[in-house]
């Protein structure tokens, strides 16, 4: 983890990591604009004696260049079949005090910014009776992202925010709770977009609404369900 950043020079910027709990499980959830938003969590996590643990998507586990890692850092993997294994083995780890990182969007979000959420992440914190931190992550997606790969680039800027965690009870609605979640990471992903320093105007790393060539969110969403009848019809 310090490897990479050394490697690559990242100018990493990491406000308010005090909000992420020194003891005890939590659940970090983050928006997802890169392949690399879990190596950047992990700096957060680290800046506070933590280790956190990702629940992601099988394919993750079995990619060529970054799976191996995802399995020696014992990430969890969530099956095509369904999560409930997953969410089993989640909910073990954060009983057993650990954090659990997981992102609501279940996708990269081509349009890089918040998309809708997904409920799980609301469930694990009010199961567990743990705090549900929310994060933002801005500027991994110009390193590796959905159809760009550029790693060779050296010294660029990296904004993680944390903040401030919730406590959801197991009688809270999840729906309300997510969207109050949703709101609260709209906000912090756009504080790390205004303060970042460098312009994305015309950029494809920029989103759309501040200047930027990225689609816009009705745009990504189109694009990512083309791909995915592509690819449905390809294994049918």
């Amino acid at each position: 983890m310090k490897a990479g950043q050394r490697v690559l020079r990242l100018r990493t910027r990491i406000v308010d990591e005090s909000h992420l709990p020194r003891v005890g499980g939590a659940v970090v959830a983050s928006n997802h604009v890169s392949y690399l938003d879990p190596f950047a969590i992990a700096l957060a996590a680290d800046k506070r004696s933590r280790v956190a643990r990702f629940l992601s998507t099988q394919e993750h586990f079995d990619h060529r260049i970054y799976g191996a890692a995802m399995r020696r850092m014992r990430h969890i993997a969530v099956g095509s079949g369904g999560d409930g294994e997953a969410y089993r083995a989640a909910t073990a780890a954060l009983d057993a005090g650990e954090l659990i990182g997981v992102f609501p969007e279940a996708t990269i979000a081509r349009s890089f910014t918040v998309q809708r959420l997904r409920t799980g992440a609301a469930r694990l914190a009010a199961g567990c009776g743990v705090p549900l931190v929310p994060v933002a992550v801005w500027g991994t997606q110009r390193l590796w992202t959905t159809r760009h790969r550029e790693l060779a680039q050296r010294g660029l800027p990296l904004t993680v925010i944390v903040g401030e965690p919730t406590f959801p009870a197991a009688d809270d609605d999840p729906d309300y709770v997510t969207i109050q979640l949703r709101d609260r990471m709209k906000e912090l992903l756009d504080r790390a977009q205004r303060e970042y320093p460098q312009s994305g105007t015309g950029q494809w790393w920029q989103p759309r609404h501040l200047g930027g060539s990225a689609p816009t969110p009705a745009e990504a969403v189109a694009l990512d369900a083309a791909e995915n009848a592509a690819r449905d019809r390809r294994e049918a």
